[in-house]
């Protein structure tokens, strides 16, 4: 979407508040921008890529609602030093809550929001109900909510979403690259395990050996196998190996999901616990690629992780979604600037 609005406003000033590295952003935004390593909320506290740590999360909201009038305050200061014409979040509502305060406009993005997954989550609690009504209001206050294609329905702020198409990038072919690369035959296909940037123990020393099928795996798995190579040090864009290999082994989530079905890659996927947007994420990607459910303890023991995989591969994949979406933010974010 920053790439797109680009486009139409060149003399674009950014900065970019997130605690992802600078690296990592400049892989997936190129020019320049301002880079502030630090957040604002922090959504939720995970064990692994699929469990939620509740309990620890509940604590923070706690902590991070205790004085929230002088949250909002701090944050209103912050904003006003850099003056922005606008501020746009995915999804914090801290900084929702904070441009209001300086009268700054604002917007969110994303295909969730984090007052509904609170409710989801903590809404029975007898704390929980102040807490939810301040960040309903924060995200009341942007002019617009960005929801993106697919996307939870959001029934608490419908005043304020604005539908968007699929947003992903489009990735190039590297496949033939790879293959070089790794020494690999023209028939041999490729598995990719993408898990959003969190580790997830799947016992791989323990899947069967395929013929014919090469794994790319995380660096930080302890694995030394003759078909499975770590993919980081390989140097290509996550975005190339996402257009070029047969199928990703991830778990639900916007950006692996509209990605992989808008370049016409199969998903296998390991359900989140408990996660209400994945429905959702799911029943889109079921009309828009070739995917497939696979249970964790498939993968912790191997047996039928083959099968599982033919099973998937062998349909013709249907046509991909068209990524206009990124397109359509940004001309509605430009008209909000000078």
């Amino acid at each position: 979407m920053l790439n797109k609005l680009r486009h139409h406003r060149p003399e674009l000033r950014l900065t970019v508040r997130s605690l992802i590295p600078a690296e990592k952003l400049r892989a997936r935004l190129p020019g320049e921008f301002t880079h502030r390593c630090e957040s604002s909320d922090f959504g939720y506290v995970m064990h692994d890529a699929v469990s939620i740590d509740l309990p620890t999360t509940a604590s923070k909201y706690r902590a991070l609602h205790a004085n929230w009038p002088q949250r909002i305050a701090e944050e209103a200061k912050f904003i006003a030093q850099l003056n922005p014409d606008l501020v746009l979040t995915d999804v914090a509502y801290l900084p929702l809550a904070g441009a209001a305060l300086a009268g700054i406009p604002s917007m969110s993005m994303c295909s969730l929001n984090w007052a509904d997954l609170f409710l989801h989550f903590f809404g029975n609690q007898p704390w929980a109900a102040p807490i939810h009504r301040d960040m309903l209001a924060a995200y009341r206050s942007a002019k617009h909510f960005l929801r993106l294609t697919p996307a939870m329905p959001m029934p608490d702020l419908a005043s304020h979403c604005q539908a968007v198409s699929p947003v992903a990038t489009m990735g190039k072919d590297i496949r033939g690259e790879l293959q070089e690369k790794l020494g690999i035959d023209d028939d041999t296909r490729f598995a990719l395990v993408a898990f959003g940037g969190f580790d997830k123990e799947l016992s791989a020393k323990q899947w069967p050996h395929t013929r014919n099928l090469h794994w790319l795996v995380p660096q930080s798995w302890p694995v030394t196998r003759i078909d499975m190579t770590a993919f980081e040090p390989l140097g290509f864009r996550i975005i190339d190996l996402i257009h070029s290999v047969d199928v990703i082994l991830t778990k639900p989530g916007y950006g692996i999901f509209s990605e992989a079905a808008c370049n016409g890659t199969a998903v296998l996927y390991l359900r989140r616990e408990d996660w209400p947007e994945q429905e959702y994420l799911i029943d889109w990607l079921e009309k828009n690629t070739r995917c497939r459910e696979i249970e964790a303890s498939t993968l912790l023991d191997g047996t039928t992780l083959t099968a599982a995989l033919e099973a998937l591969l062998r349909p013709s994949p249907p046509r991909p979604p068209t990524p206009s979406g990124a397109a359509q933010a940004a001309l509605l974010i430009s008209s909000y600037l000078p």
